[in-house]
């Protein structure tokens, strides 16, 4: 067998792009509705208040993979790992340097949920958030939505009308900054909110009927970005990972409680793209909340994997090999 080799950011982007990250999600998706990929529900830990170090990771069974990627997010930043393993022998096939990787996923993610959630005429996406995740959320509901306004909300407006100029130079789509939340939700057909807000501030009333929701921020139980009373509209909720709904979202936890019926209503997103779901004609509002999964990452650690195989690319790293502890000093 060959050595296990080490991908970088520059090799992933050249390997593949945000659409085809949509592409190799659906297909994970896929194998995990038909029982042939497994996710491991994430674990992470907080210090200092806001710093977060992550684990999450997946097994596609009939492919021979296994992996785990992780993350420590710091003020300082993040340098994301994912680790493919041969789910035969153990041995590792591939280190993945994740960065662009992460953004991808959790902007193609969103894209895979709006092209079955949004209504097929959704023309007008709100951005809200100016962070490093928005401008790929943004670029993948453009991939399944053919989009002519952007409007983006930040509560700081520098950041506000960057991701706004950025816009408009990589996508040509216009785009406005925003100057408040509401006049960036005003004709929105689709709202991805991507904030590391603590409380609520997206509600009910500020909803139009027909409204498509991606709510990507509040990943872990001290973050929240929407009301869960708003959860009551929904004709449809999704998820990526619905057991890390239960376990991580604040919104949804104080929404639904010890209500099994309500639980039971959330659809995987899995589930949907196995039944090739579409929006029901009726729907008032739909919501997807993404929390991030193995089966995401693993899905795109894949197809890079595989590209870099056969291209080339990669840098040899030398195979782990044992060695027995030293048992006295």
């Amino acid at each position: 067998m060959s050595d296990p080799i080490w991908i970088t950011e520059q090799d992933v982007v050249e390997l593949l792009s945000l659409p085809e990250a949509i592409d190799a999600l659906r297909v994970g998706l896929a194998e995990e509705a038909a029982g042939h990929a497994t996710n491991m529900v994430k674990t992470h830990v907080i210090w200092g208040g806001h710093a977060t170090l992550h684990a999450i990771g997946a097994v596609f069974e009939g492919k021979g993979f296994a992996g785990t990627k992780t993350w420590a997010h710091t003020e300082g930043g993040a340098m994301p790992l994912l680790v493919l393993i041969d789910s035969n022998d153990g041995s590792v096939r591939a280190i993945i340097e994740a960065f662009a990787l992460g953004q991808m996923r959790t902007g193609g993610i969103s894209g895979v949920a709006t092209d079955l959630l949004a209504r097929p005429d959704a023309r007008r996406m709100a951005m809200i958030g100016a962070g490093k995740q928005s401008l790929a959320q943004i670029a993948a509901v453009a991939a399944v939505r053919p989009l002519d306004r952007v409007a983006v909300w930040s509560p700081t407006p520098a950041k506000r009308e960057a991701l706004a100029a950025k816009t408009e130079d990589a996508l040509g789509i216009e785009t406005i900054a925003a100057s408040t939340l509401g006049e960036a939700l005003d004709g929105a057909d689709i709202i991805t909110a991507a904030t590391r807000a603590t409380a609520p501030f997206l509600t009910s009333e500020m909803l139009a009927r027909g409204v498509h929701l991606n709510a990507v921020g509040a990943i872990t139980p001290e973050r929240a970005e929407f009301d869960p009373a708003l959860l009551s509209r929904a004709t449809v909720t999704a998820a990526d990972s619905v057991p890390q709904v239960r376990k991580l979202s604040r919104e949804f936890i104080e929404a639904y409680g010890s209500d099994e019926a309500k639980w039971q209503g959330i659809r995987s997103l899995g589930s949907l793209v196995g039944d090739a779901a579409s929006r029901p004609a009726d729907a008032d509002l739909t919501v997807f909340k993404a929390m991030g999964m193995g089966i995401s990452d693993l899905s795109l650690g894949l197809a890079i994997f595989e590209r870099a195989v056969a291209r080339g690319l990669g840098r040899p790293i030398p195979r782990p090999t044992r060695a027995a502890p030293r048992l006295k000093r």
